[in-house]
């Protein structure tokens, strides 16, 4: 695999570039960053962020250095990579691309068009495969993977679903997805968790919400529920939300009722589902740890989230 030169102008000091990925079926990936390809070695830490809806890679990626400047992070021992997931609307740099369906790359699935079958996790699992690389990166630390909005949708599911990659530290951000992955069949009641009633909402335990009809990435693995919450609550996970991010009617969040099941917005869908994982942390006796913070003043707005000094304080402690 190899990072090719700049094929577009700068924007906002990132250069738009082709990644190649992949082993057994390689593919081409559009990415902002501010990799320099001569000398990649002086990285030392990698953060990657995930798009929203809007697949506009090139404006989280200023978000994210934003952040980063914030939290007295920058230079070389940084690299920001912003991969961007096309779709058959785009307009892709090489016939290599895998192209995925507007709605759907956000959950795993494969592509239709381009380079077809590369599922949006197996990108996540190449693009770790990359920077593993020690003869690539020898002084990476750490990598922090962020998903916001729909990129947080896919973050979530690859926090719970993806593979592990050896040797290398990995942190999961995910910042107000619309919907999350559960477990088994209980929801969010009032008074505590319960599966929903017969034919309330038929399919809310369906994959993307649920784990029946589970996809190829997951099947592949052989791991039960119990055994993914497992390696789940060993990983380094942080949720975010934005305090005013309770509208109930906004036209970009999951109406289905298997979005509904989970709670009304997405600050109530947060909590309760770290509510829920206290909950399998009990009936399965499996400890967890990961943190969660509200975002205050701030809606559902990825600039103004990722920009936030509290943010940067909360994500890079003691970096300053």
């Amino acid at each position: 695999m190899a990072l090719l030169l700049s094929l577009f102008s700068s924007v906002t000091l990132a250069a738009a570039q082709v990644l190649q990925l992949g082993r057994a079926q390689p593919y081409d990936l559009l990415a902002y960053s501010n990799a320099d390809p001569l000398r990649p070695e002086l990285a030392e830490r990698a953060v990657v962020i995930v798009h929203g809806v809007r697949r506009n890679a090139q404006d989280y990626y200023a978000g994210a250095q934003q952040l980063l400047a914030n939290a007295g992070l920058g230079g070389s021992a940084v690299l920001l990579i912003a991969p961007n997931f096309l779709s058959a609307d785009d307009s892709p740099a090489t016939e290599a691309m895998p192209l995925w369906p507007k709605d759907q790359w956000m959950q795993g699935s494969e592509s239709s068009a381009g380079r077809r079958g590369i599922a949006t996790f197996s990108v996540l699992d190449d693009l770790l495969a990359y920077l593993a690389d020690s003869r690539r990166f020898p002084r990476l630390k750490e990598v922090v993977l962020i998903g916001h909005s729909a990129g947080a949708q896919l973050m979530q599911r690859y926090a719970v679903l993806g593979k592990a990659v050896a040797g290398l530290p990995v942190r999961y951000v995910i910042s107000s997805p619309s919907s999350y992955l559960y477990l088994d069949a209980n929801r969010p009641t009032p008074t505590g968790f319960a599966a929903l009633p017969g034919k309330q909402c038929p399919g809310y335990n369906q994959y993307r919400y649920g784990l029946e009809q589970p996809p190829a990435y997951l099947v592949s693995q052989g791991l039960d529920a119990k055994q993914l919450f497992r390696r789940y609550a060993a990983r380094n996970v942080t949720y975010l939300v934005g305090a005013r991010d309770t509208h109930a009617a906004s036209r970009i969040m999951d109406h289905s009722c298997g979005a509904q099941a989970q709670g009304r917005n997405r600050v109530e869908r947060q909590l309760g589902y770290l509510r829920y994982e206290g909950f399998l942390s009990r009936a399965w006796a499996v400890d967890i740890a990961h943190r969660q913070f509200v975002v205050p003043g701030v809606g559902h707005n990825a600039t103004h989230l990722l920009t936030s000094p509290q943010v940067a304080r909360w994500l890079f402690p003691g970096e300053r």
